[in-house]
C-alpha cells in the first residue's frame, strides 16, 4: 500500500501597494479676480473642460472655496504655485 504524503506548509506572500496620499486642491474666493480670470487659470492650470471651470468657479463664488483637484501632492503644489502666480488664492491640503 502506497501513500502519497501530505506537505504542509505556509506561504508568506508579501504584497506589495504603492500608496498615494491623496490630497486636495482648494481655490478660495476673493473680490479681487474676475469670473472669466479663475475659469481661464483652471482651463490653463488643471486641464479642466470650460465647462468644469465655470461650475468650479461658481461654487468658489457662492461658497467661498471649491476643491478643484484631487491627486497626489507633488502633483498639486505645482499647480497651487501656478495658481497664486496668478493671484488667486489656493491650498494643498
Amino acid at each position: 500500500m502506497k501513500t502519497n504524503p501530505q506537505i504542509d506548509y505556509d506561504e508568506d506572500v508579501l504584497l506589495l501597494e504603492e500608496t498615494i496620499d491623496v490630497r486636495d486642491l482648494i481655490v478660495y474666493n476673493d473680490d479681487v479676480n474676475t469670473f472669466e480670470h479663475v475659469i481661464k487659470t483652471l482651463i490653463d492650470v488643471c486641464g479642466h473642460e470650460p465647462e468644469q471651470a465655470e461650475q468650479c468657479t461658481l461654487l468658489i463664488h457662492y461658497k467661498g472655496q471649491c476643491t478643484v483637484k484631487h491627486g497626489a501632492y507633488d502633483e498639486l503644489a505645482g499647480m497651487c504655485t501656478a495658481i497664486h502666480d496668478r493671484g488667486i488664492s489656493a491650498d494643498v491640503l
